[in-house]
């Protein structure tokens, strides 16, 4: 079992940045894939972002290319959004995931969740 917990998410202005972090206990996250989702209110989940297990490959929803990077630190066990040029409709409740298979966009692949770190983007 993989306990994970987010942090680092809170209110900021449009324009602005944050990093959130995903930190495991328990296990190593370092055999896992982990992605980042997020869930607007009203809204559906969405997948953000992923990262193989070595950190060699990223995916990114087209709505956060190039503003979003996702990055991971495996000798401290945690997985990093940084988030920048934040807007509006990124305000969302953000999840870590992790996962042992390869269908890195989709919810259903992934096997342990975080409960969430709410984002807040004003206008």
């Amino acid at each position: 079992q993989v306990q994970l917990v987010e942090s680092g998410g809170g209110l900021v202005q449009a324009g602005g940045s944050l990093r959130l972090s995903c930190t495991a206990s328990r296990r190593t996250l370092s055999r896992y894939h982990m992605g980042w989702f997020r869930q607007a209110p009203g809204k559906e989940r969405e997948f953000a972002a992923a990262i193989t297990w070595s950190g060699g490959r990223t995916f990114y929803a087209d709505s956060v290319k190039g503003r979003f990077t996702i990055s991971r630190d495996n000798a401290k066990n945690t997985v990093y959004l940084q988030m920048n040029s934040l807007k509006p409709e990124d305000t969302a409740v953000y999840y870590c995931a992790a996962s042992s298979g390869t269908n890195y966009y989709s919810d259903l692949d992934y096997d342990f969740w975080g409960q969430g770190t709410q984002v807040t983007v004003s206008s």
